[in-house]
C-alpha cells in the first residue's frame, strides 16, 4: 500500500508522539511535567505566535512594561509545556485528586445534584482539561466538547485521555474529520444531551468569525453557542477555571454560577449571557495572566450583534446555530 504524503506526515510525527508519550510514562510525573515545559520555554519563544501573544499582552495591559510583558509570554510558554504532558499523563493526575483543590466544594456538590440540566463553560488557563474536574468530583458525568486534531492518529491518542475525565462522552467539533451534515447531527445530540440533563463542557475563549461582538481585550466575536443551548433547554451555566499553583502539577478548581435569563428579547439574553462569561473570564485572566494562552486569540473589531443571533421566529434555531458555529 502506497501511503500519501500527508499521512505519511502524520505517521511520522505519531512516532514521535508515541517516543515522548512513552518516555513520559516512565518517568515520575513531576519530572515528565518539568521536562516537557522546558522544551516548551526554547521552543514557544521562537516560534511566530510568541508575537501574537505580546501584541495581545500589550492591547489587555497597555501600562505593562515590555519587560513585564515578555515575562508573562514567556510564563506561558512554561505552562503551555506542562499543559501538553499533563495531558499525556492525565489518568495519573486523575488518581492523585490531593493535587486538585476545588474551592467550596461541599456548597458545589450539593448545587450540582439538584436536578436540571447545566453545563460548564472555561477558558484556556492553567490546565485547561482539568476544569471539569470540579463536576467529576461532585459526583456528576461531565461530557466534553472538542476540536480534532488534523492528525488523527495523535487524535484518537488524546482522545482516549481525555475519556478519562469526561467519562459523560466527547462530541466532536466540526473539524477536518467532520464537516457537512456530522456537524449537524452532533449540534442535535449536544442539545438534547444537555435538555435531558446532562452536563457539557465547552472550552470557548477562542475568537470565532461568525460568533457574536463582546468586550473582551478591546473587542471580539465569540461563540454563543453555550449561551443559546442553556436558553433554550433552560439550563444553568458554570464558569470554571483550573489556575495552577505554582509551577507544580496542582491545581485551584474554582467554578461560579451564572443564570440565563429568558426575556422576550432572546438575541439580549444570549448576548447578556455570553458577555458575563467573558467579564468573568477576563477578571481571571487579570489575576494570572501568566497562565492565560496569549496566542491562542487574535482580537478584532467585532460586526454587530444581530448578524449572529437568530431571529426570534427562526424554528429549532439551536441546532442549526449550533452546527454553523461548530463547522468552522
Amino acid at each position: 500500500m502506497i501511503l500519501d504524503k500527508v499521512d505519511l506526515k502524520h505517521r511520522v510525527n505519531y512516532g514521535l508522539f508515541c517516543f515522548a508519550l512513552g518516555l513520559f510514562r516512565v518517568l515520575p510525573l513531576d519530572w515528565a511535567v518539568n521536562l516537557c515545559a522546558l522544551v516548551w520555554r526554547n521552543i514557544g519563544p521562537r516560534s511566530r505566535r510568541h508575537a501574537r501573544a505580546l501584541a495581545n499582552l500589550k492591547l489587555a495591559f497597555p501600562d505593562m512594561t515590555e519587560a513585564e510583558r515578555e515575562r508573562n509570554a514567556f510564563a506561558m510558554w512554561d505552562n503551555m509545556g506542562r499543559v501538553v504532558a499533563e495531558t499525556m499523563l492525565l489518568n495519573r493526575i486523575l488518581a492523585q485528586p490531593e493535587r486538585m483543590e476545588i474551592v467550596e466544594r461541599d456548597r458545589l456538590k450539593r448545587r450540582m445534584g439538584q436536578p436540571g440540566p447545566q453545563m460548564g463553560v472555561t477558558l484556556h488557563m492553567g490546565n485547561w482539561e482539568l476544569a471539569a474536574y470540579g463536576c467529576a468530583a461532585s459526583g456528576v458525568k461531565p461530557a466534553g466538547v472538542y476540536r480534532q486534531l488534523e492528525n488523527p492518529y495523535v487524535d484518537r491518542t488524546l482522545r482516549r485521555h481525555r475519556e478519562h475525565l469526561y467519562t459523560g462522552g466527547l462530541f466532536t467539533k466540526g473539524s477536518v474529520h467532520d464537516k457537512g451534515p456530522g456537524g449537524q447531527r452532533t449540534a442535535r445530540l449536544m442539545t438534547d444531551f444537555v435538555r435531558k440533563g446532562g452536563n457539557l463542557a465547552f472550552v470557548i475563549d477562542q475568537v470565532d468569525r461568525r460568533g457574536i461582538a463582546i468586550p473582551f481585550g478591546g473587542e471580539a466575536k465569540f461563540t454563543p453557542v453555550p449561551a443559546l443551548i442553556a436558553r433554550h433547554v433552560d439550563a444553568r451555566i458554570w464558569m470554571a477555571r483550573s489556575l495552577r499553583v505554582g509551577k507544580a502539577t496542582r491545581f485551584l478548581i474554582e467554578l461560579k454560577e451564572l443564570e440565563v435569563r429568558r426575556t422576550n428579547n432572546r438575541k439580549e439574553d444570549v448576548r447578556a449571557a455570553t458577555a458575563a462569561i467573558f467579564r468573568q473570564f477576563e477578571a481571571w485572566i487579570r489575576e494570572a495572566p501568566e497562565q492565560w494562552l496569549w496566542f491562542n486569540t487574535r482580537f478584532e473589531i467585532a460586526t454587530p450583534l444581530e448578524s449572529a443571533i437568530p431571529n426570534e421566529e427562526a424554528t429549532e434555531f439551536v441546532p442549526s446555530m449550533t452546527a454553523d458555529a461548530l463547522s468552522r
